[in-house]
């Protein structure tokens, strides 16, 4: 099954797919513009329904609100039809960019990258449930996809500029991360991309969107290149899993704000069933009572 362009929209940087069981629908983001959108499956009707400052990713919340990381270093919930519950401000450190993808843990926490600065690399954070951050790692080139393994030993952690999909050891009970190794190392050469963001199937598979790439790319848990599913844009910016079996595959992609150049499907939500299940994602679980 090829893939399927079923939200039109020109998403400058379409990022952050998120299935909300709850709801029985797909969230996504236009990153730069602060953009929240809204799929449903069942009528195939799409919405914008949330704008505000550039949004680098979110969480789904145990109680159903998204959790948004925002520019700045501020992180807030929203809920539809309700003002933002701000729960972090700022962080000084990251005043002057912004977050760029994050993943809630099994015990609740996130786990938030950020992107660089011209004269410092990017970081990555862990925000605790009661709202305090951890700084975790402070030299990356630019922090994007992140997984964890099925026995939720192991997460997965994806740098750019580093061209590297990492894993590390995981410790659920603490959050620590350790032991560092490259899982994945994409090629720097002409036509195969860069790694973006990413996602685990039930098989504990790793599948790695390619931004410049024009594709998905499947691993094995032992990073051996399985499959690859071509897209007919370029940037291929990230993936996730939903629907009730949770075998539909929700992509975004990205524009760049230049159809002209990417092409006429650029920056648009796509839609894919190679009758491969994933898992739900973790929700988060920060500042709930």
């Amino acid at each position: 099954m090829k893939p399927k362009a079923i939200a039109d929209v020109d998403c400058s940087t379409g990022e952050g797919p998120l299935w909300h069981p709850d709801e029985k629908a797909l969230y996504w983001l236009d990153i730069p513009r602060g953009y929240l959108y809204r799929y449903d499956p069942a009528t195939g009707e799409h919405e914008r329904c949330f704008e505000g400052p550039p949004i680098g990713g979110f969480t789904l919340q145990s109680d159903g609100a998204l959790l948004l990381f925002m520019a700045k270093g501020a992180i807030a919930i929203w809920r539809d039809g309700r003002e933002l519950e701000t729960i972090v401000e700022e962080i000084p450190a990251e005043r002057n960019t912004r977050f760029n993808d994050v993943i809630a843990d099994p015990a609740g926490r996130v786990f938030c990258g950020t992107m660089p600065l011209p004269d410092r690399p990017a970081h990555l954070y862990r925000l605790e449930t009661d709202g305090t951050l951890s700084l975790v790692l402070s030299d990356v080139g630019l922090s994007n996809g992140l997984g964890f393994t099925p026995d939720r030993r192991g997460m997965y952690y994806t740098d750019t500029r580093k061209q590297r999909i990492y894993l590390f050891d995981y410790d659920e009970t603490t959050g620590i991360i350790d032991n560092q190794r490259v899982f994945v190392e994409v090629p720097a050469t002409p036509g195969e991309g860069h790694p973006d963001g990413m996602t685990v199937d039930a098989e504990g598979f790793v599948w790695s969107a390619r931004w410049d790439g024009h594709c998905l790319v499947r691993y094995d848990p032992e990073g051996r290149e399985v499959q690859r599913v071509m897209f007919p844009v370029p940037k291929v910016s990230c993936v996730t899993f939903g629907g009730e079996d949770y075998t539909d595959m929700y992509v975004t992609t990205a524009s760049a704000g230049n159809r002209d150049k990417e092409g006429p499907l650029a920056g648009a939500l796509f839609h894919l069933n190679l009758g491969i299940k994933g898992v739900p994602e973790f929700r988060s679980r920060v500042a709930l009572k």
